[in-house]
């Protein structure tokens, strides 16, 4: 009887451990040259890019009012940042400061996982995720894919399923 993988911890797997919620790890050797991260995991997973949803924060607001929203979307499309506005009842968003979204998040860039994060924030998952049986999300490190149910994926994460997404 072979030896059980152990598992990589990292907050968002302790948090879907916790929640006893099954999910898959996927690592993968990241290029330390990579920029668009999403591709690099797709490509790596050999994943329809459509199936590998990334991670952005967005802030609305002003001052000491801002507000931080994640945004779940496939690899392959963009932020609409006016349908995220809509879902999330703000009427001016734009693309947090990536310091920001890593002090906030608690993880670097490239692997920022919309579980475990630092600090909660309001999570939307573009609607084409419930078209799969599973997708996959930033595991919290650059390098690490996690492959999880879209229900089980909102149920952890406390994220609503929106078309915030744009070819």
């Amino acid at each position: 009887m072979g030896k059980k993988p152990k598992l990589i911890t990292t907050p968002a797997t302790l948090a879907l451990g916790q929640a006893g919620v099954a999910f898959t790890e996927h690592p993968y050797e990241h290029d330390a040259r990579a920029t668009d991260y999403g591709a690099e995991s797709s490509r790596a997973l050999r994943a329809d890019p459509r199936r590998v949803f990334k991670t952005l924060m967005a802030t609305g607001g002003s001052g000491a009012s801002t507000d931080f929203v994640v945004a779940l979307v496939p690899v392959s499309a963009h932020l609409d940042l006016k349908a995220l506005g809509s879902a999330v009842g703000l009427k001016k968003l734009a693309m947090a400061d990536p310091a920001a979204a890593q002090r906030r998040s608690g993880y670097v860039l490239g692997g920022i996982s919309p579980l475990g994060q630092r600090q909660h924030s309001p999570t939307f998952i573009d609607a084409s995720a419930e078209e799969w049986q599973t997708i996959f999300v930033s595991g919290g490190r650059r390098g690490l894919s996690l492959e999880i149910a879209p229900r089980d994926l909102a149920a952890v994460a406390g994220a609503r399923f929106a078309p915030i997404a744009a070819a």
